[in-house]
């Protein structure tokens, strides 16, 4: 397989899948850059080399239709400050041709959204799959796909892959691009490489103990990695809105706090499988409790199982931050997704604070830690405290699916795995 390191970009044109889906504020301004700073050193790289530069991504779900909400324009200068020099854009990222060949090399160009096409993504639109029409549909789409991968492919002399956060996608530009580039010439980039390392050492090399906390809202979102974890960690503790499911599966009152009740039977199967497997789970036993969803609500501490009504949970109490604590910072492999509360609101981030602590801990100790997803990171960032864990991975859903042990597109178009 043919990796940057060994390629040289001098007099070449190089397309790069990134992932800039970053986060903007109500101004367009964006709220962290983790997914810049991340593809920096393969960008930069093939700039030192003497290669043009031309970066693509997607942005949001515009579903195939353009969206200026969604328009990649409102990070032109974001990216420019970021590489250290001017970024021209590509105002259609199929109509690219012209901006592409006139390209000089250290010059580099970033195309609009690549969602705003639904080939992108290869999914008929305005169609159900329920409709018999639909296979049809899905064959004429795929067929569209593949033809706006080779535009896309046109613009340049070789690809690099480096949008781990989509990886698990097998669209246009993650996957199907890959095809229109002989095995010299297309090459996952140093995120890439980065991030299938992280995960082979969550997966292959495990030290033990090994803890991993999933948390976030739903149970049923993270069910296929939970399952898959049961085999493989020691501890496993289960937080965020989640909590609330398992309370109310074991007959806990909850108050208005959120929860999937078609998945209590999940719950109680989740706590069962971990019985039998000897994990240890860690669920919460105590919350903060507020009486409405805004940061300066009125607050106590209670049971998880027993919120008074008219009340919800927004964050772990202090005894399940003691509990959770307990199961980190003796670990030696540790994996992180979801927060344990609202962590947007300053006044519910204790729980998920709780845990980057013991967290960091740990890794000072020696253990290697993970974190990944989205708000994961964003919790990482907030309390200033990336620089004490192991690895932060910038994909959420990539690196969920990963770690269940599924093949990734966007690997398998480079590696042929």
């Amino acid at each position: 397989m043919m990796t940057i390191d060994k390629f040289n970009f001098a007099g070449k044109k190089a397309i790069v899948r990134v992932d800039f889906n970053v986060p903007l504020d109500e101004n367009g301004k964006i709220t962290d850059d983790t997914r810049i700073r991340g593809a920096l050193p393969t960008l930069k790289k093939i700039l030192a080399d003497g290669g043009a530069l031309i970066i693509m991504s997607h942005m949001g779900k515009p579903k195939g239709k353009v969206n200026a909400k969604y328009s990649l324009s409102q990070i032109v200068d974001a990216v420019s400050a970021a590489l250290g020099t001017p970024v021209q854009f590509a105002p259609d990222c199929a109509k690219a041709q012209d901006a592409a060949a006139a390209l000089k090399p250290g010059e580099v160009l970033l195309l609009e959204n690549l969602r705003f096409y639904p080939e992108e993504e290869g999914k008929p639109v305005g169609i159900e799959k329920e409709d018999p029409a639909y296979e049809a549909a899905k064959k004429e789409m795929k067929a569209r796909q593949k033809d706006f991968a080779k535009t896309l492919a046109s613009y340049a002399d070789c690809y690099v892959m480096d949008a781990f956060g989509t990886a698990h996608r097998k669209h246009a530009s993650t996957a199907v691009i890959a095809d229109y580039f002989d095995a010299d010439h297309k090459m996952l980039g140093y995120l890439m490489e980065k991030e299938v390392k992280a995960v082979d050492n969550v997966l292959k090399d495990i030290k033990r103990p090994f803890t991993a906390i999933m948390g976030g809202s739903k149970v049923s979102t993270k069910i296929g990695i939970i399952e898959n974890l049961m085999d493989k960690v020691d501890n496993l503790i289960l937080c965020g809105g989640m909590t609330f499911t398992f309370a109310k599966a074991q007959g806990g009152k909850i108050g208005k706090s959120i929860c999937e009740d078609d998945k209590l039977d999940l719950a109680l199967d989740i706590i069962k499988k971990a019985k039998e497997k000897g994990v240890n789970l860690v669920l919460g036993t105590d919350c903060i409790a507020a009486d409405d969803f805004k940061n300066d609500a009125n607050t106590q501490v209670c049971p998880a199982n027993d919120i008074p009504e008219g009340w919800e949970g927004l964050d772990a109490g202090p005894e399940s931050r003691k509990a959770f604590r307990d199961a980190i910072v003796n670990a030696k492999t540790i994996l992180w997704n979801g927060p344990a509360g609202v962590f947007e609101f300053d006044n519910f981030t204790g729980g998920s604070k709780a845990i980057a602590e013991a967290i960091a801990e740990a890794t000072k100790n020696g253990a290697f830690s993970l974190i990944g997803g989205g708000d994961s990171v964003a919790c990482i960032n907030k309390f200033g405290m990336a620089d004490q864990v192991s690895y932060i991975s910038t994909g959420g859903g990539a690196l969920l699916e990963a770690i269940e042990g599924k093949v990734l597109p966007g690997v398998a178009a480079i590696c042929g795995e």
